[in-house]
């Protein structure tokens, strides 16, 4: 009798690793080093919104809310959306609340793309999106953003459009580098979307993290583009409860009714307390955003003091929270070489830059650092790398 004889890791599975952000996490943990690898913050959430998450338990929302999200967080969503972003959504048929904005993006890759079909995406990218596309059996096409202000290059971009062209991925602001998509070029994206019939999702979830005067452009808003576009967001990063898993997607009835499809099979719904307290969230008056902008611009500010001292060269973001750092000058063979020292001899967890490219050589010389930390977390985090002074 002939035995059959196969893989069982799937070639899906081993086309990607495990989360290097994740990784890092751990290892600070294990090396007792301070994190400014993981985007999450190391302080409380808003009071309102424990409150508000309390009373939901304590009022038994403890089963399941309806599969694409509470109704009452959906018609907030809504109103927020409105007078934030100025786009009329209607809460019954263009909203899906998910578990976090990471399966937002799957899910609306599941529901869209076909095998063979291509994704443009940006480089550098927020790890996610590359195994993501391998998981919905795109294929991704990468199109460089180029330092020292993260700009594309029309030419290429252009050239990335064809006849397989099925989405692209926008993530303004950006992760890793601070970059915020200008409304020119916005439309250049929204122009040849439109000429090749390309849908754009468009990762948000920094919307409100913004500097020096910067403004947040949403593509839904461009002519021609709310009925193309699907839009991700969610509660972690504006409300500091990356815990929380609370994400929703924006889109039109038609792509919404295949998202709600693939969500609800992947993860059925996001938990029912914390989707009621995301109701509290969404009612914050306006001056919440400046404050947590104004906070963010100051830990900015006071980390790339830091990196002055020591001599890191860096690109100063204009949204999100990290720095993506250039090590250049550090003469180390790499970005893990560079991180791994940091993590086990200075005492301070970063990312590697590569886990951001597809090519991983491209990102030898960067690294990243988050700064949604205490001031006092930040600050021993500086005593800390001003040993890479006397190393050197």
């Amino acid at each position: 009798m002939t035995q059959v004889s196969r893989g069982k890791i799937s070639s899906k599975a081993n086309q990607f690793s495990e989360s290097v952000i994740r990784e890092m996490t751990r290892l600070a943990l294990k090396y007792g080093a301070i994190n400014l690898a993981q985007g999450f913050p190391d302080f409380p959430c808003p009071s309102e919104l424990k409150q508000a998450a309390s009373e939901a338990i304590l009022n038994d929302v403890n089963q399941y809310a309806i599969t694409w999200g509470d109704r009452l967080l959906r018609h907030a969503i809504a109103e927020k959306v409105l007078w934030y972003l100025g786009l009329e959504i209607d809460p019954e048929q263009e909203i899906t609340v998910t578990c976090g904005s990471t399966e937002a993006m799957i899910a609306t890759l599941l529901a869209t793309v076909d095998p063979g079909e291509e994704v443009i995406v940006f480089e550098p990218y927020y790890e996610n999106y590359g195994p993501d596309a391998i998981l919905a059996n795109a294929t991704p096409r990468y199109v460089s953003l180029h330092p020292p202000n993260w700009t594309f290059d029309e030419a290429e971009l252009r050239q990335a459009f064809n006849d397989r062209t099925k989405a692209i991925i926008i993530n303004t602001p950006h992760n890793p580098t601070g970059k915020v998509f200008s409304e020119q070029e916005l439309t250049l994206i929204a122009e040849l979307c439109q000429k090749w019939d390309v849908l754009a999702f468009t990762d948000e979830i920094y919307e409100h993290i913004l500097y020096d005067g910067t403004k947040h452009v949403a593509m839904a808003t461009l002519p021609g583009m709310k009925q193309r576009t699907v839009t991700i967001n969610g509660l972690s990063k504006t409300y500091s409860v990356t815990g929380w898993r609370v994400g929703y997607v924006l889109a039109d009835a038609q792509l919404t009714r295949a998202i709600r499809k693939v969500h609800d099979f992947l993860t059925v719904g996001a938990p029912a307390p914390l989707q009621r307290a995301g109701v509290a969230a969404m009612q914050f008056p306006p001056s919440y955003y400046a404050e947590l902008a104004q906070l963010y611009q100051q830990k900015r500010d006071n980390l790339l003091s830091l990196l002055d001292q020591v001599g890191i060269s860096y690109f100063v973001p204009k949204g999100a929270y990290y720095i993506f750092a250039d090590i250049s000058d550090f003469g180390y063979p790499s970005d893990i070489a560079f991180s791994e020292y940091l993590i086990q001899d200075i005492g301070v967890a970063v990312v590697p830059g590569s886990s951001f490219f597809a090519l991983s050589e491209r990102g030898h010389k960067f690294i990243r650092f988050c700064f949604s930390k205490k001031p006092e977390t930040l600050a021993q985090a500086g005593e800390r790398l001003l040993k890479l002074l006397r190393a050197s």
